[in-house]
Formats: C-alpha cells, sequence, structure tokens
C-alpha cells in the first residue's frame, strides 16, 4: 500500500514539466524513505534523476518497495485537472495496476478523484558513484535559464564563470563573478567552488531542457569536470531535487 499526500499538487506539475521533454515514460520507484525516479532521455544522451523524501510529504506510508510504471503524457492530462493549490494524495494498492489521484480544494469541499493505468517499463538502473568535481557553481535558475537561451560553453576560473557562444552570425559571452546577484539576493549569489579551471561545451538544446525545472528552485548547482558529466541541480523546497546529467561534446562534429 502506497500513500502519499503532498500540500501543494503544484510541486508534482512542476516536476513534470521539468521532465517531460526528455522522459515519456518513467518508472517511479516508491520505498519507506520516500519516491525516486531515474531514466535516461529518449535519444540516450542524458540522464534525469529525480528524489522526493518521505519527510517532505505531509503524509507518507510505503509498506513495501514498489515500482509504478507511469506515462508521463497520461499523467500531464491529469494533473490539468488540479489548481496548483489543491492538496495532492496518491494512492497504489499491493500489485496495483492503476495509480490513484486525489486533488481536495484547502477551502472547500470541492474533491475529485481520478484512476490511471499503470505500465510494464523494462528500465535499467544505472550506478551513479560519487564524483569529486574541479568546479562547483551555485547561481540564480532564473539567470541559467536566461543564458541557455544563448550560451553553450562553460569556462570556469576562480574568479568568474564564463558562458559562451559563437555561430554564423558572431559570437558572445556572459560572465558571472562571485556574490552577483540578478535580484540583490544573497540566495541567488554566484558562488565558485574550484579544484581547478575548466572549459566544457555542451548541448544547448539539453541545457534549455534541463532549465524546465527553473520553477522548482531559486538556485542551480552545476559541479563540472573534465572526467565527469555535467550535473545540475535544483533543490525542490525541503522534500527532495532533481538532477540531470549531460556528458560534454568532445569536438564539433559530435
Amino acid at each position: 500500500m502506497l500513500e502519499a499526500r503532498l500540500q501543494h499538487a503544484s510541486t508534482l506539475k512542476k516536476l513534470l514539466d521539468a521532465v517531460k521533454e526528455l522522459v515519456t515514460d518513467a518508472n517511479f520507484e516508491c520505498n519507506e524513505t520516500g519516491i525516486a525516479l531515474q531514466a535516461m532521455d529518449t535519444s540516450h544522451i542524458s540522464l534525469v534523476t529525480l528524489l522526493l523524501r518521505s519527510s517532505g510529504f505531509e503524509h507518507y506510508r510505503c509498506d513495501r518497495n514498489s515500482s509504478l510504471g507511469i506515462s508521463l503524457a497520461s499523467l500531464g492530462k491529469i494533473l490539468k485537472c488540479a489548481s496548483n493549490e489543491d492538496v495532492l494524495t496518491l494512492r497504489a494498492g499491493e500489485n496495483a495496476d492503476v495509480l490513484t489521484l486525489v486533488f481536495e480544494a484547502p477551502d472547500s469541499e470541492r474533491c475529485s478523484e481520478f484512476e490511471m493505468k499503470l505500465m510494464d517499463i523494462d528500465s535499467e538502473h544505472l550506478g551513479i558513484p560519487d564524483s569529486n568535481y574541479d568546479v562547483v557553481v551555485k547561481m540564480s535558475s532564473v539567470e541559467f535559464q536566461r543564458i541557455c537561451r544563448d550560451m553553450i560553453t562553460i569556462e570556469c576560473a576562480k574568479d568568474s564563470v564564463r558562458f559562451m557562444t559563437e555561430g554564423d552570425i558572431g559570437s558572445g559571452y556572459i560572465t558571472l563573478k562571485p556574490g552577483m546577484s540578478i535580484d540583490d539576493s544573497e540566495d541567488t549569489s554566484t558562488t565558485i567552488e574550484l579544484q581547478q579551471a575548466c572549459s566544457l561545451t555542451f548541448s544547448l538544446k539539453y541545457l534549455s531542457n534541463f532549465t524546465k525545472a527553473t520553477p522548482l528552485s531559486k538556485t542551480v548547482t552545476l559541479s563540472m569536470s573534465n572526467e565527469y558529466p555535467l550535473l545540475v541541480e535544483y533543490k525542490v523546497n525541503e522534500i527532495g531535487f532533481i538532477r540531470y546529467y549531460l556528458a560534454p561534446k568532445m569536438n564539433e562534429a559530435e
């Protein structure tokens, strides 16, 4: 038996928006510690993981480990029936073939209930080792979203991080230094932890898709190294996180 209640349906809506361009179907792994997802994008170029800790739910019960195969398109259609402030409850019985979603308005007696058919999805869980990154940059997620509309090369030094692009019509760059913030808030100010300088180029298409998670967090953390894929992480309030992994482009021909 799984029963998980979120205070705001908007949390799941935002999470779905953050992954639906990359993943079509996915297994949500449920256990006593929370709900997790790990999936490759349809082109097998990037990896997305997310975690919703049990402690972040208003109520959470999971009697045994279970895997819920979900069509994200179907889930999205059902979530459109919920307002952002609705209390959302997820329920699934043991060996269930449906997931029940209940939306309750906090200030009225309105209550909606939907059943969604679950899928059998074959997926391989990938082990993600702990990595010692050369650079860890924390910055405003809104600024990162704006930059990723244009920039694809990230160059890091001790006193700055530079986002650069070059194309048929010319080239340009944006430089951010530690302490800079787009809204004069310490919460969104740029920080740089550097072991050694690096310069890496990434697919603009994937970086742009990652920024769909911007509504989930005021900040984003970029962890980079010449040895590992880029890690882009957004904290989800106090409940968990969503992480994206992307290998850099090795040369212009790729």
